[in-house]
């Protein structure tokens, strides 16, 4: 580009230090939980209220409470949506839950639709219905690190279901422009 727009601001180190936080929670590439925990930031160490802090950052209240909400999952969870496993609206079904971190387990093995999760998650541990020795168990960390990268290689949420000498690739996309992508990236499309 021959010119650059610019704008200039003369700024103290609060306000710097708050246009900064409020510019990354808007990049693209966050994962919910690094966007959780920047509103979070905001909140606390700049006094927003959620509506203040949805108005500026371009979403509604609600959005940013829901988001927020995904803090109080534990960490086992926070992880499956850090690695792409599970979706911030899976894991939004989970906050209610009795034992989120099996709720969530469980979506993604027997992958769940959201209305599913929502249904699982809502029904008391002792009346879901029981699942395979193979299903309940932790996916192995070889699987989780093959569909993170898969997952960054293509853009597309990857999941990977084994049992036994038998498995299932699948590729979650929101349009298909994505998949159109994937196609052309093969040499299909």
């Amino acid at each position: 580009m021959a010119e650059l727009p610019v704008i200039v601001r003369d700024v103290d180190n609060r306000t710097a230090l708050e246009l900064a936080i409020i510019e990354n929670v808007q990049r693209a590439d966050l994962n919910p939980v690094e966007e959780a925990r920047g509103y979070q930031q905001l909140i606390y160490e700049h006094g927003y209220s959620q509506a203040d802090l949805g108005q500026v950052i371009g979403k509604s209240r609600s959005y940013v409470a829901n988001t927020l909400r995904l803090l109080k999952l534990p960490d086992v969870v926070h992880d499956m949506l850090v690695s792409g496993t599970l979706s911030a609206g899976h894991a939004r079904t989970l906050v209610t839950a009795d034992n989120p971190a099996e709720v969530a387990r469980r979506i993604v093995e027997d992958g769940l639709s959201v209305r599913q999760a929502e249904a699982l998650a809502q029904t008391p541990a002792a009346e879901r219905p029981s699942i395979s020795r193979s299903a309940s168990a932790a996916k192995d960390t070889d699987v989780l690190l093959l569909e993170k990268k898969l997952s960054d290689a293509i853009g597309m949420r990857v999941t990977i279901a084994l049992k036994g000498n038998v498995g299932e690739l699948k590729l979650v996309c929101r349009s298909l422009e994505p998949l159109e992508e994937l196609c052309r990236r093969l040499g299909h499309g």
